[in-house]
């Protein structure tokens, strides 16, 4: 999904001007522009249709806002231009609809030339439309005041905002009701906070949940050859600084293709893995996906560890609808310093990243595997929205969220080889750990680039459940 607000500009024009003064027109592209422009300096992306006049003008307009998936459509009234030409296009755009009720000139009063009505008289247009959209019951805003001399452009780039993460929300509360995970092996035994019975993940939430061995990976693996290898190589080349021997690379690059299809063909949305499921150092299974792991989240999938396939399913909502998220857990506190470090054993989406990912080995104690490929990187500071999604009594559930700040990487030379970053609450972190916990937060979580709480509020209300802020 798009990364930003997009309104679609609709200008209001009359036929009859062009028709009998056909010049008349030149004096308004430089409010064209600066609307444009205006709306490009508050981080809204504008597509701006030719100036339209009559009925099946406004229809190609219309018809170029829905190719383009504009989240709201702002009319421009340069001129008065008649509501019965443009009100039947509108009400099928399936858009919602602002007004700007703005003109070229700020000035108008005893001293005025007379020749400026002509291009000051948009008002009646709006006044027109405005009508016609009320009584066909069509909700529309309205912002008014001068482009250059007023805060219009930043109230209408509010609303845009709000649209686009009304729309993000929406988008991300369709990608939970229709997903479908994936769970490697069984859970981590004796990990209850995250568990939910997969009945009751459907029955819930809409979330379907396959499970399977390693083992069923196999066909798949085996079925990658060395080009597909050899090319996936060299596009983390280019993406990673990769400090680790080509064995281990070419290990964990075949396993993460094979996985990468098995899901693919499944047509899976999300998935989790226990690690201590992958327990052979021969064969086709001898190392962990990690990688792949982390790839999959670049790629908007949704993932989390240990067979937590509800986080996973939360992070891939989140992903595709907000973008940049990762899966992360709240690892130790920093007392002194008010933060959290958060990390994971090997996991993390490298679009989050602050600078380039590295690639290198890791040591892998934890079962004969052999030692995997990880990426290891810090999120980029700035603000950010740590979002936990927790199962509670009753076959409910409750959407944590915090706005957070993500604090500067470490110079630390032995933290750089870690997945690692640091994350401050916005109140004290002694409140905060104790809130999150009476909430019922569990220790999986996602995080997001950016502050979106608004926005996840109004995630939690698509999908039904119930929402706590910290």
């Amino acid at each position: 999904m798009k990364r930003r607000p997009i309104v679609g500009l609709l200008p209001f024009y009359l036929k009859l001007y062009d028709d009998t003064q056909p010049n008349l027109r030149d004096e308004f592209e430089n409010l064209l522009s600066a609307v444009v422009d205006g709306f490009n300096r508050e981080g809204v992306e504008v597509v701006c249709a030719e100036n339209c006049r009559i009925r099946s003008e406004f229809e190609q307009a219309i018809r170029l806002f829905e190719k383009e998936d504009v989240d709201l459509i702002v009319t421009l009234h340069l001129a008065y231009s008649p509501s019965l030409e443009a009100i039947d296009a509108v009400a099928l755009a399936q858009r919602p609809i602002l007004i700007l009720d703005t003109t070229l000139d700020e000035e108008f009063g005893w001293n005025v030339d007379p020749a400026r009505i002509m291009f000051n008289h948009g008002i009646h247009g709006v006044q027109d439309f405005a009508c016609m959209l009320r009584r066909r019951k069509i909700p529309f805003e309205i912002v008014a005041g001068h482009f250059a001399e007023s805060n219009v452009l930043k109230r209408a780039s509010d609303i845009a905002r709000a649209e686009y993460a009304k729309r993000r929300a929406a988008y991300a509360a369709r990608v939970v009701k229709n997903a479908k995970v994936l769970r490697i092996g069984e859970s981590f035994q004796g990990m209850g906070d995250f568990a939910v019975e997969d009945a009751v993940l459907q029955k819930a939430l809409g979330i379907r949940v396959d499970q399977v061995s390693p083992e069923a990976l196999i066909p798949y693996i085996e079925g990658i050859g060395d080009a597909e290898v050899e090319e996936e190589i060299r596009r983390d080349r280019e993406a990673f600084v990769v400090e680790l021997d080509e064995s281990v690379h070419r290990r964990s690059v075949r396993i993460g293709l094979g996985l990468r299809r098995f899901l693919e063909q499944g047509g899976y949305s999300a998935f989790s893995m226990n690690f201590l499921a992958f327990n052979s150092e021969t064969g086709p299974l001898n190392t962990v996906p990690f990688l792949e792991a982390s790839k999959a989240m670049a790629r908007g999938l949704g993932y989390a560890g240990e067979g937590d396939v509800l986080t996973a399913v939360l992070v891939a909502a989140l992903n595709q609808g907000f973008g940049n998220t990762t899966f992360t857990e709240i690892f130790c506190p920093d007392w002194k310093g008010g933060s959290l470090f958060i990390s994971h054993m090997g996991e993390v989406n490298p679009a989050t990243a602050a600078e380039k990912p590295r690639l290198r080995e890791k040591d892998f104690p934890w079962t004969p595997a052999l030692n995997p490929a990880v990426i290891t990187c810090a999120p980029a500071p700035g603000p950010a929205t740590l979002v936990n999604l927790a199962p509670g009594p009753d076959e409910t559930f409750r959407l944590i969220v915090a706005p957070v700040e993500v604090l500067e990487d470490t110079p630390n030379p032995a933290l750089r080889d870690s997945v690692r970053g640091w994350i401050r609450p916005s109140g004290s972190l002694e409140t905060f750990l104790e809130q999150y916990s009476r909430f019922g937060g569990t220790h999986h979580s996602a995080l997001i680039l950016g502050e979106h709480s608004e926005a996840v509020a109004a995630f939690a209300a698509f999908v039904g459940i119930e929402m706590k802020r910290l």
